[in-house]
């Protein structure tokens, strides 16, 4: 039951800041202010539902180094993204046709602060967490990046393909994040960076959720297969190329650090059972 529980407080929150930012319509300042609301809301509901279900503290977003793990994150997410539009433009599938809007990128940064932190909250806060409790490291990691690439089909212009690279890219680098760190605040980072940098500076569609007003403007042209298409250069296989290298740094990392865990044993996981409370 703790994990319907944490997933109902986070998503009830997710919810609620969504219905909000559709409210707004888009103004720049307003969606800043919801994103940000519902960032925070979804951080301190997190650690409370954890707190009260677990009986423990919620050490996976304590606050002591949150702000340089953010700051990381979001380096790591911009530079990889960024490495992909390299990649996409040295090559010949990506054109810069002068400056974008400023104005935009301010709502852009509330709504993909708000999407980052309930969505690495569900699905590496909750989810992957639990489910790695039962299964070990690679049976949670494969199961929750399935999911994740699922829930990216309800997007508008979502393909299997799209589905499938996000599942590769996000389900295997930010969970690596969180392997190797056991904290939320990297893979929080690392998720926003690689947003915002798709959208709020480069102008480009996001999990196929249309194109965005950015820093840039910018135009994407080629083979679905490298540019992504209409579901954005995440759908590209240099996308696919680069977070698998970055994910494989995270698990090296981990690995070094004794984070990674095998599967339990039948005897352990039934200990466990009767001991976790429900």
């Amino acid at each position: 039951m703790r994990v319907v529980w944490q997933l109902l407080a986070v998503a009830a929150v997710a919810f609620i800041g969504g219905q909000g930012i559709a409210a707004v319509d888009g103004k720049p300042w307003l969606t800043l202010a919801v994103g940000t609301v519902t960032a925070v809301l979804a951080l301190l509901v997190y650690g409370w539902v954890v707190r009260r279900t677990e009986h423990r503290p919620s050490v996976e977003v304590a606050t002591k180094g949150a702000a340089p793990a953010l700051g990381l994150g979001t380096l790591v997410g911009v530079a990889v993204f960024g490495l992909v539009i390299l990649q996409l433009a040295t090559n010949g599938f990506y054109e810069f046709n002068g400056r974008g809007s400023t104005t935009g990128v301010v709502g852009i940064v509330g709504f993909m602060a708000a999407a980052a932190v309930t969505e690495e909250l569900l699905f590496r806060g909750v989810l992957f967490r639990i489910v790695e409790e039962r299964t070990g490291t690679w049976i949670a990691m494969t199961l929750t990046a399935v999911l994740f690439g699922a829930y990216h089909l309800a997007n508008p212009d979502a393909t299997l393909w799209g589905a499938l690279a996000v599942a590769i890219e996000a389900g295997g680098m930010l969970t690596a994040a969180y392997i190797a760190t056991r904290k939320l605040w990297v893979p929080i980072g690392v998720h926003f960076g690689w947003n915002f940098a798709a959208a709020g500076i480069f102008s480009s569609e996001v999990s196929g959720n249309g194109a965005n007003q950015g820093l840039l403007d910018t135009a994407a042209k080629g083979p679905d297969l490298v540019t992504g298409g209409d579901f954005g250069p995440e759908g590209s296989v240099f996308s696919v190329l680069f977070c698998v290298l970055a994910a494989l740094a995270f698990l090296w990392l981990a690995r070094r650090r004794g984070h990674l865990k095998p599967r339990p044993r039948r005897a352990d996981r039934l200990d466990t059972a009767l001991t976790l409370p429900r």
